[in-house]
């Protein structure tokens, strides 16, 4: 059995893009996801109160609403954060309101966010 304690550290050590990742990576090895819990969880937390769910509000959605003039940029910033192949991440950049990350956290969701507007997109947190 692992020892769960040198794991805690190690995952400590963690960037939270990288924690992002390898999330998303266990999620396509195990073919789960780790967001559906969270969001059944919320919505029965806030009871169907829309503005107590929104105050509660711990994941987000990095849209991209225009990839503006550098294009290449924002391809580039997306296989960065999102591990996308390059045909993939270009298709993402040309199809305006397309999910970069889904249901990320605060922090990973305002990085990505900073990272694609210094490459030129207009980004959306929802």
């Amino acid at each position: 059995m692992a020892d769960i304690g040198k794991i805690k550290d190690e995952l400590s050590k963690l960037t939270v893009l990288e924690a992002a990742e390898l999330v998303k990576m266990l999620e396509e090895e195990w073919g789960v996801s780790a967001a559906a819990p969270v969001a059944v969880a919320a919505v029965a937390a806030g009871g169907g109160d829309a503005g107590g769910a929104a105050e509660e509000k711990t994941e987000y959605d990095v849209i991209i609403k225009d990839v503006g003039p550098k294009k290449i940029e924002v391809i580039k910033a997306i296989r960065a954060i999102t591990s996308l192949g390059l045909k993939d991440a270009k298709d993402m950049a040309e199809a305006a309101g397309s999910k970069v990350l889904e249901a990320a956290g605060k922090e990973a969701a305002e990085e990505a966010k900073k990272q694609l507007e210094e490459a030129g997109a207009v980004i959306e947190l929802a």
